[in-house]
């Protein structure tokens, strides 16, 4: 077995695995139920003939619709937001909460300003 690292929405887990990454949906916040992998009110089905018990990365991928990026050398991946939750983010017209310290380090969140006009500033030297 191997250690690897899994990077989903922000959150970074540790999973022991072989040269293959398997995770188990739950780390993902998925259960297996008779109708297939549920969270909350939706549920996908799951092909025949998938065992329980941790799935291929590749696969649980495939089935959550989330893109998935796999460094095998570093024995880490990271799934990404389904386009369906892009896309309802960006319907939304809702900036995504960020935190931030000004330079005295006090640090302000986005989410402290709903409500009002924010102006952002980013700089870059290259």
């Amino acid at each position: 077995m191997t250690t690897w690292t899994v990077i989903d929405e922000q959150a970074v887990h540790t999973v022991e695995a072989g040269e293959t990454l398997t995770v188990d949906p739950a780390l993902l916040g998925w259960q297996r139920k008779p109708e297939g992998l549920c969270r909350d009110e939706v549920c996908i089905p799951v092909p025949a003939g998938v065992a329980t018990g941790p799935m291929d990365a590749a696969l649980l991928a495939r089935l959550l619709g989330r893109p998935l990026v796999v460094d095998v050398a570093e024995r880490v991946a990271a799934f990404g937001a389904s386009a369906a939750e892009r896309a309802d983010a960006l319907r939304s017209g809702l900036a995504p909460d960020f935190a931030l310290p000004d330079v005295d380090g006090v640090v302000h969140r986005l989410s402290d300003y709903r409500g009002r006009k924010v102006v952002l500033y980013a700089y870059a030297s290259w």
